[in-house]
């Protein structure tokens, strides 16, 4: 495959604050540590502070989640790795979306183990691991339980509740597993028909598809990992600094014109158990979890919290938080949203002495086929045009090919010429004469302008052709009127190139922050 690049502004994509970011505009400095740079990676290779302590829950935890599922000696190496006071990770996370939900996972995912290799060549005498967070605690199943390919969508049904990890693999998953069984690549067929949950089949295909790079999966659903953040839980329940801090950083950005991400709460855990996944509020001195009958006194609360850490799961105003004070973590790299609620948490870092990482977007991509890439040369479409809205560009295309003037600019002008020269004169012989050929120069241009219509319309009859094309191509880049790495499966490129995804290493820059149109070689 072969690659070329526009700048995202065109793309209508991304929000003012994302543009502004990677513009590195200095108002918006503050709210972030080190522009993601390869030389500012020095910094913060500096600036890390992990002790042994946490790389050796690290690693004994993570030898744990890996003890389930056959691992090769370099998957065993990077974890052990990870006890060394030399190696780092760069991480991204996403939901645990059914056979990897939309091809921006892959992205994801491949754009950080690029960001590990580049900066090993940058820093040889350290070691960068790739991870990928794997977000078992959410609980909206409705966002992960299908996935969309060639415009179908696949959808499992289950009644079950709580985190989306724990969910079983049960007879409705055997069950909607047999409507796709035909089709999908066998690395699902082992990962899923081989897993009694969610999160392992997860882990399984995740470590097929990317293991042999580096990668490891991190499971934050642990009672060793949620340990070390008592502290941070226990000032969240009592004196609320968190949803502060957050709500102060949201205002100044909002004061510059940027818009929030996320909306911090005066308390932003769920308490979790078997099934249940529901916010903490404290009303007047007690402490319920919401949607169920359990509550806790303030002193009751603090002894769950000491004896079962696990069962309180952070928000997303402080999931990122969690994560870098159990990761040695130097980069998060996420998608324009992300990026941008990133920045609504800096000071929450500050506040708790944790280093904040280098927030960095992931690489963006849409795919062309050798369908797609025959419209685009029969239309003899630019790249940038490719993001223009079906309707602009169609007005444009008339505009330009019609066999006459479609607006009709020159008779109306000639139109309301005469119509007020003769008004003039008329008016000398009765002045009420220059109103009424006022109003019939009016009636005369909105005649013009239906004429200008149904001109407008026969000009399109006649360019269906090309007009039909544009609207099929706009299919294929914006499905659903979603682009393309939101909607689809990356088993659409997939199963008819096995080397799709290795190739994207090629193509991908993680410090290259432009839009990626990706084209087949042969094309």
């Amino acid at each position: 495959m072969i690659k070329a690049t526009v700048d995202p502004e065109c793309t209508g994509q991304f929000s003012p604050l994302f543009l502004d970011y990677i513009r590195q505009k200095p108002q918006i400095v503050s709210f972030y540590n080190q522009y993601p740079s390869a030389v500012n990676f020095k910094k913060l290779l500096e600036g890390k502070d992990f002790d042994a302590d946490r790389r050796n829950i690290l690693v004994s935890e993570l030898e744990k989640q890996y003890a389930g599922i056959e691992t090769s000696e370099k998957t065993k190496s990077q974890i052990r790795s990870l006890a060394e006071e030399k190696t780092f990770t760069v991480t991204t996370g996403h939901q645990l979306n059914l056979f990897t939900g939309p091809l921006y996972f892959i992205y994801k995912i491949v754009s950080t183990i690029n960001l590990a290799n580049k900066l090993k060549e940058s820093y040889p005498e350290y070691h960068f691991v790739p991870i990928y967070w794997m977000a078992t605690e959410d609980h909206d199943f409705e966002e992960i339980n299908y996935f969309k390919l060639n415009g179908k969508k696949y959808q499992w049904q289950s009644q079950q509740t709580g985190a989306v990890g724990d969910f079983k693999l049960d007879q409705s998953f055997r069950e909607f597993f047999k409507e796709v069984s035909s089709f999908v690549p066998e690395l699902f067929k082992e990962a899923y028909l081989g897993s009694k949950t969610l999160s392992e089949a997860g882990r399984k295909y995740v470590h097929q598809l990317f293991g042999e790079k580096g990668l490891l999966v991190v499971d934050g659903n642990s009672a060793a990992f949620k340990k070390i953040f008592i502290p941070v839980i226990k000032e969240d329940l009592l004196v609320h600094s968190p949803n502060q801090l957050a709500e102060q950083q949201t205002k100044k950005l909002e004061d510059l014109g940027y818009k929030s991400q996320i909306f911090p709460r005066e308390i932003n855990f769920f308490y979790m158990i078997a099934g249940v996944r529901e916010r903490v509020e404290k009303i007047d001195s007690i402490y319920k979890v919401l949607n169920t009958d359990i509550s806790f006194t303030e002193s009751e609360i603090l002894e769950e919290l000491n004896q079962h850490p696990e069962r309180f799961s952070p928000n997303v105003v402080l999931r990122p938080l969690y994560q870098e004070m159990i990761l040695p973590n130097l980069a998060y790299l996420g998608g324009p949203a992300e990026v941008a609620y990133w920045f609504q948490l800096k000071t929450v870092f500050d506040h708790f002495g944790v280093q904040f990482p280098a927030v960095m977007p992931r690489n963006f991509a849409v795919v062309l086929d050798k369908l797609a890439i025959r419209k685009i040369s029969q239309l003899e479409l630019e790249d940038a045009a490719l993001f223009q809205s079906v309707l602009d560009w169609k007005r444009e295309f008339v505009d330009s090919h019609a066999l006459m003037e479609v607006r009709l600019e020159n008779e109306k002008a000639a139109m309301a010429g005469i119509f007020e020269s003769t008004g003039e004169k008329a008016s000398e012989l009765e002045k009420s004469l220059g109103s009424a050929f006022e109003a019939a120069k009016v009636r005369s241009l909105k005649i013009l302008d239906q004429l200008s219509k149904k001109i407008r319309k026969a000009e399109e009859k006649r360019l269906n052709v090309q007009i039909k094309r544009r609207e099929d191509l706009q299919g294929h880049l914006f499905p659903g009127g979603i682009p393309q790495e939101r909607v689809e499966n990356f088993m659409r490129f997939y199963l008819e190139n096995e080397s799709f995804v290795s190739e994207l290493y090629e193509l991908f820059d993680p410090f290259d922050f432009d839009y990626m149109i990706i084209r087949p070689e042969n094309g």
